[in-house]
């Protein structure tokens, strides 16, 4: 039975993440996963995007703090719970949504780091995104992901990929919430709903690359691949796709090496070959 092998939670938008062994799961998703967002002047999300040095930026949470880390600075230090700061309108993808400001010290920080005006939000418990009605209920939500509250992805598809590419590129750079093991290379392509703990978890569509996964997360630089080879075996309708969006049904814990239960299986999704 595949089991769940690796658990990240990224707790600003675009910036590197955290792998842990045991995270809860809340309304939105993994606690504080996309919670803080960078935004500039405009009130638009930053990411790796636009600014590949964002991917320096480690994130460890500690004490009831959130701590940033970058190369030529002293640490920064937010709280975990906050009800202060300005309310601001901020903009992710096609959403408009609200968002209150974390001060002007971790602007300064990040400013002058990424070499850009710009500012650091966190999203409210009370605040709500709800995910595209196309894809989702009522219900789902999610904070400043892309869109989708988890990105599930097998060990075997990363390890096909790599051998396609001859190279041994990392887990990270694909930034997975959940990485699952003892499946298949591409099994996820086919399912639609699973079950780890308890939590039922449904995989509505597939999910299109950018250019992030180019960027080296110890570098900050870019390369052609993966994309170089994911135009080659996984482009479907002028898009590229690796891992699996996914919702989930209910809050609970999650664990590295719990079971994961395939309930429904479909038609792969993208309907490529990838061999």
């Amino acid at each position: 039975m595949p089991i769940l092998s690796q658990i990240y939670v990224y707790p600003v938008k675009s910036l590197a993440g955290i792998q842990v062994q045991h995270w809860p799961v809340d309304n939105k998703g993994l606690l504080y996963d996309r919670k803080w967002m960078l935004v500039d002047k405009d009130g638009q999300f930053l990411s790796q995007r636009r600014l590949p040095k964002m991917a320096l930026i480690k994130t460890h949470i500690d004490d009831e703090q959130l701590i940033l880390s970058a190369p030529g600075q002293a640490d920064l230090a937010l709280p975990l719970q906050a009800d202060d700061g300005e309310v601001l309108e901020v903009d992710v993808w096609h959403d408009h949504c609200l968002a209150k400001s974390c001060g002007r010290d971790p602007d300064v920080w990040l400013s002058r780091f990424l070499e850009i005006d710009c500012r650091l939000v966190y999203q409210t418990d009370q605040d709500i995104r709800k995910v595209d009605p196309k894809y989702a209920t009522d219900s789902d939500q999610t904070s400043f992901s892309d869109g989708f509250p988890f990105l599930i992805v097998s060990e075997n598809s990363l390890n096909a990929l790599n051998q396609a590419m001859q190279l041994e590129l990392d887990m990270v750079r694909f930034r997975p919430n959940l990485v699952v093991a003892d499946c298949d290379s591409y099994a996820e392509d086919a399912w639609r709903r699973i079950t780890i703990n308890h939590i039922g978890f449904r995989l509505p569509k597939p999910c299109s690359r950018c250019s992030v996964p180019t960027i080296d997360p110890l570098t900050a630089l870019s390369g052609k691949e993966p994309l170089t080879t994911l135009n080659r075996l996984r482009k479907w309708q002028n898009k590229v796709y690796f891992g699996q969006n996914a919702l989930h049904d209910k809050p609970g814990n999650l664990s590295v090496g719990q079971p994961v239960s395939i309930e429904e299986t479909g038609e792969p999704q993208p309907p490529v070959s990838a061999t």
